[in-house]
């Protein structure tokens, strides 16, 4: 083989890998939506046994309110060195009475989703600010030495 050809063929690979390593990469997180199962969980008919049974166990469950299973299925992508991105996210809402019997179970998508965006990268607290030489010389005479009867000394 002559050198042309060789470099043409470790150019084809080297385009090969760099479009390969570019793609996206699918990971889907949570419970696996099965269609098939989430179709028989039906109000009236199942309870929470029934539900566990077919489902599984939820995601979380609600701590307030009427008794509610959410089951929540996301799926991202990421390329590489990039944060990941939600493609598709389902929620299954599965609400009970107080007897453990189905009311109603209830599907939500991406369009329920809400991003959140952060004010700066601070969190606000209650308090007076301290400089660094506040920080730096703050404790200085509030301990007192072993056996020099200091303001804050052990045993007082």
């Amino acid at each position: 083989m002559n050198r042309s050809k060789i470099f043409g063929i470790a150019a084809i690979l080297a385009a090969g890998l760099a479009t390969t390593a570019c793609s996206s990469i699918r990971e889907p997180r949570g419970y696996i939506v099965d269609s098939l199962l989430l179709g028989t969980v039906q109000p009236g008919i199942d309870n929470q046994r029934s539900v566990e049974d077919t489902l599984g166990r939820p995601t979380f469950t609600s701590q307030y309110g009427e008794p509610t299973w959410y089951y929540v299925s996301s799926t991202t992508g990421r390329k590489p060195f990039v944060r990941p991105s939600i493609r598709e996210h389902q929620v299954l809402a599965v609400k009970f009475d107080a007897a453990g019997n189905v009311v109603s179970a209830d599907r939500s998508g991406i369009e329920k989703v809400v991003y959140l965006s952060p004010d700066g990268d601070e969190t606000p607290t209650l308090g007076r600010e301290r400089g660094f030489l506040e920080d730096l010389f703050g404790n200085i005479g509030t301990v007192g030495q072993p056996g020099l009867g200091g303001q804050g000394g052990p045993g007082r």
